[in-house]
């Protein structure tokens, strides 16, 4: 079984995150791809210290828990989708922060990027990419770019375009092609530790 995690990478209160993270889980399970287990993972559920910040002592636990958690959910998948916002032409902080505590736990996996934002995502992607590069993530050349302009009725209510939907469906396809390839070089590299 593939397990594919779907990263709703915003924590913003008021965030259209939730519902561009709702869609690309519906599209995906609807998809009924064999041998392929789809799970939504909410960043917001993982309340992650600044990486390298001080912590207050009464939330040191919360946070060493936070941390733990969430190293652990993101090891379990062989591959992801994560939705991302634009902020200010670059991936959100939330995100960002998220990322920067992980490594191990996402080497030699896949990933596919689903955006949201004046431009679709698209500079989000492109910080993203950079980020994937230095943590051994190989992402997909596909992916899904929704306007707030056009996808969004008052910037707020989610209504996606049709056509959406030949991207996510490639993308997803990529994601599923590299997540097995790179499922059978992590084996291997076990077998050879």
């Amino acid at each position: 079984m593939l397990k594919i995690g779907i990263v709703l990478g915003s924590v913003r209160e008021g965030r259209n995150a939730e519902a561009v993270t709702n869609w690309m889980y519906d599209f995906a399970q609807k998809r009924g791809d064999a041998d392929v287990e789809y799970e939504i993972v909410d960043l917001a559920d993982y309340p992650l210290p600044l990486l390298g910040a001080k912590v207050p002592a009464e939330q040191v636990q919360t946070a060493e828990t936070a941390a733990k958690n969430w190293s652990e959910k993101m090891a379990s998948f062989d591959g992801y989708v994560f939705v991302t916002p634009e902020y200010n032409h670059s991936v959100g902080a939330a995100l960002k922060n998220a990322t920067d505590h992980l490594k191990p736990e996402v080497a030699n996996k896949a990933a596919g990027l689903v955006g949201y934002g004046s431009l679709g995502g698209t500079r989000a992607h492109e910080n993203m990419r950079l980020i994937f590069g230095e943590l051994q993530v190989a992402d997909v050349q596909t992916a899904v770019t929704f306007s707030l302009m056009t996808d969004f009725e008052n910037f707020s209510v989610f209504k996606p375009a049709d056509y959406h939907a030949s991207n996510a469906n490639t993308m997803l396809d990529q994601v599923i092609a590299w997540s097995r390839a790179l499922k059978t070089v992590r084996e291997e590299q076990a077998v050879n530790a």
